[in-house]
């Protein structure tokens, strides 16, 4: 009897990560199991997908996870099944994907990946629940989304996002620093776009908790030229300037975005704050083109996110804006001939 007190009593909730031996994963997994993102009181089925290879690397993470001894965690599925890996999902990480070798042309990249993603489409159609929520995290994620989504139509295309909290991490992050505050004294940052080197770090409409006072970004950076130039360049390629500096990609600090973003989708936003988060852009009142995953500002309530509206763009941002919409519709375009062969 003693013993069943301890035990959360809500039904478990099975979440998938693809790549589930790479390096976010092994980044990631521990925050999800120990409650760090679906709340402290519910228990969790933890499905780890990833390729045949990588299987032997897999059971290393399980016997890890399993020797975290963690309450919540009620089970670990390693597969490399697509219907075990998808099956009665409630959320999915699609963290797996074809990674840019030397070489490789941006468009057989794109190829290899419209292939995966057209797959982990179809098996959430097949075998998820259509309440699923679905984060693509693998690049191009954007693209790889707007795949995934078309490929399960009876998902709502609002169930599917792509992460771009990775990147609106690092501006809040730049911006504090700047400022000599703590991070979460800068809110309402936005990155507009494609999660690549064209996305646009928008601080516009991004305030800043100065001794308590909030002041607009702008006056508490008192810098614009580092804001509509290096500021902008450091967040835009600051993945490759983690990977030129580790000699691999960022992985904690993903883990760490890919864990707020999800949280958020499940708990909500706070009042008066929004995030980035690519999202379908049918409907959008910012003039972007509709059949796209697009990162926008979003705030989130009952699991549901809306598009923050009405926020004035000057000529600046609007260049920029459309600038990183054009890549995506091209992205798009290119995917989607391959999709149809």
């Amino acid at each position: 009897q003693l013993m069943q007190s301890a035990f959360s009593s809500a039904d478990p909730i099975r979440v998938l990560v693809t790549g589930a031996a790479g390096q976010i994963a092994y980044s990631l997994l521990y925050s999800i199991a120990k409650g760090d993102v679906f709340g402290k009181d519910q228990p969790i089925i933890l499905v780890l997908l990833d390729i045949p290879p990588m299987l032997p690397v897999l059971d290393g993470v399980v016997m890890e996870l399993q020797d975290c001894a963690l309450p919540l965690l009620r089970e670990v599925i390693p597969t490399d099944k697509v219907e075990l890996g998808f099956k009665d999902l409630d959320a999915a990480i699609l963290v797996g994907s074809m990674p840019r070798k030397e070489g490789m042309e941006r468009k057989d990249l794109l190829k290899a990946n419209v292939a995966i993603f057209k797959t982990q489409g179809a098996a959430l159609e097949k075998y998820a629940k259509k309440s699923v929520r679905v984060l693509v995290v693998g690049n191009p994620a954007n693209t790889n989304c707007l795949i995934a989504s078309k490929s399960a139509p009876s998902i709502p295309k609002e169930n599917f996002s792509c992460l771009t909290r990775l990147d609106h991490n690092r501006a809040r992050s730049q911006v504090a620093m700047r400022c000599g505050v703590p991070a979460d004294a800068v809110k309402n940052v936005i990155i507009w776009g494609n999660h690549s080197s064209t996305q646009y770090p928008d601080v516009h409409h991004a305030m800043v908790n100065v001794h308590g006072k909030e002041v607009e970004a702008y006056s508490a950076v008192k810098d614009d030229s580092w804001l509509k130039g290096d500021f902008i360049s450091t967040v835009q390629l600051r993945g490759a300037a983690v990977i030129k500096a580790r000699k691999l990609s960022s992985a904690m600090s993903a883990a760490k975005a890919i864990c707020d973003h999800m949280r958020d989708w499940w708990f909500g936003t706070l009042d008066g704050e929004f995030m980035s988060m690519g999202v379908y852009a049918g409907g959008n009142s910012y003039g972007i083109p509709e059949d796209l995953i697009y990162s926008f500002p979003v705030h989130i309530k009952n699991k549901s996110w809306n598009i923050h509206d009405g926020l004035p763009i000057n000529d600046f941002s609007r260049a920029k804006m459309d600038a990183t919409a054009a890549e995506l519709v091209e992205e798009r375009d290119t995917a989607l001939s391959f999709l149809s062969q």
